[in-house]
């Protein structure tokens, strides 16, 4: 079935769960998250796998084990490109959506490839400016922590500071709760924000890469 976004039940979910987290609960509205939350989301990766790749989607819940925010369940669904490069990301929540892509937290060798490429003139230089362009055209780019200072062997004057204190990079736009949604329009909302962020998808491809290290290492 060809995705036609999530009919506002969809967000309702989310607010309702948001002072509902409970098993109870949930089990009581299941049925709303597998129609109205899930089958959608299937819909919306299987409309652009052949141009964005295969994506997965997150488990509803959470993983409480460090936790002292015993809620058993995410307030929000979401789903990523399956790689460990450069990801694309979408998730829906009562607020609306957030779109974006990109390395949200490097492992130690990827930091050390992105922070060498911020240095290089030539490679340092691209992506300052591409990050300028997307910033200009009203996205947000973050990653999961920025050091307060600068890292170590780095001036703090150095002309790309902000990017070398960054442990990650990913464009982001937050969507607020709208009609279109509930439509076909989705799609395409959604697709354009990740075509935008393909500069810094091929840039963090190009520079970084995947980590080299054991999982438990990274």
């Amino acid at each position: 079935m060809a995705f036609r976004g999530w009919p506002q039940e969809a967000f309702e979910f989310y607010e309702e769960l948001e002072t509902n987290n409970s098993r109870d609960w949930w089990l009581a509205h299941k049925a709303t998250y597998d129609s109205a939350v899930k089958a959608p989301m299937e819909e919306l990766m299987a409309a652009v796998a052949d141009e964005f790749g295969p994506m997965r989607l997150f488990r509803p819940n959470r993983d409480v084990r460090f936790s002292k925010d015993k809620s058993p369940y995410k307030t929000a669904a979401a789903a990523m490109t399956a790689t460990e490069g450069a990801a694309c990301y979408v998730q829906l929540s009562s607020e609306g959506l957030m779109v974006g892509g990109g390395q949200y937290h490097l492992a130690s060798d990827q930091l050390t490839r992105f922070r060498d490429a911020i240095a290089d003139d030539d490679t340092g230089t691209a992506v300052a400016e591409i990050c300028a362009d997307l910033r200009s055209d009203g996205y947000e780019v973050a990653a999961a922590e920025t050091l307060k200072t600068a890292p170590r062997g780095w001036d703090k004057d150095h002309p790309r500071i902000d990017l070398a204190r960054m442990k990650g990079a990913v464009v982001l736009t937050h969507l607020p709760r709208a009609k279109w949604m509930s439509t076909a329009k989705a799609l395409g909302r959604i697709t354009d924000v990740w075509r935008d962020g393909e500069a810094l998808f091929d840039w963090l491809d190009a520079n970084v890469g995947p980590s080299t290290l054991p999982q438990v290492r990274r």
